[in-house]
């Protein structure tokens, strides 16, 4: 929920939606995260508490995308390059799931979100699509390639 009181224009949910949410539907999302080969969310702990988390997933497409999105990370923390943490933790997840490029959608008006993309490698794929919470806002598609993973050491 401080995600969404932070930095609401950053997610696909609102706070009030995920404020009226039952118990139940957070442990749902957490079952199908955990079981699914295509989808998933990483936190981020410090000192035993929730203080980030990023959504990686593939996208059901003929090019099967791999993405990562609603990057969050406490203003608290930031200085400890949590959300690069989280990004290259996210890209490793979906390297080893066949991913040779991971994209992210980025708001234009979030310069610091662009700034700290652009500083992890990610370019600007020239592809713009309006917001989808503010149709007269538009966001950017970036992409950076990803190491294949190294195979198992035998």
């Amino acid at each position: 929920m401080a995600s969404l009181r932070e930095a609401p224009y950053a997610f696909g949910a609102t706070l009030e939606e995920e404020a009226s949410a039952d118990a139940a539907t957070f442990d749902a999302k957490a079952a199908l995260n955990a079981a699914s080969i295509t989808s998933t969310t990483f936190i981020l702990y410090t000192e035993g508490h929730p203080a980030g988390l990023i959504d990686a997933c593939f996208v059901d497409s003929p090019q099967r995308r791999a993405f990562v999105s609603e990057l969050w990370v406490a203003p608290a923390v930031r200085h400890l390059r949590g959300g690069e943490l989280l990004v290259n933790t996210a890209s490793e997840w979906l390297a080893h799931a066949g991913a040779a490029e991971v994209f992210a959608w980025i708001a234009d008006s979030n310069r610091n979100a662009m700034r700290f993309y652009e500083r992890l490698g990610f370019g600007p794929t020239g592809d713009h699509q309006p917001t989808a919470r503010a149709k007269d806002q538009w966001e950017t598609l970036l992409v950076r390639d990803v190491p294949l993973p190294a195979p198992p050491a035998a």
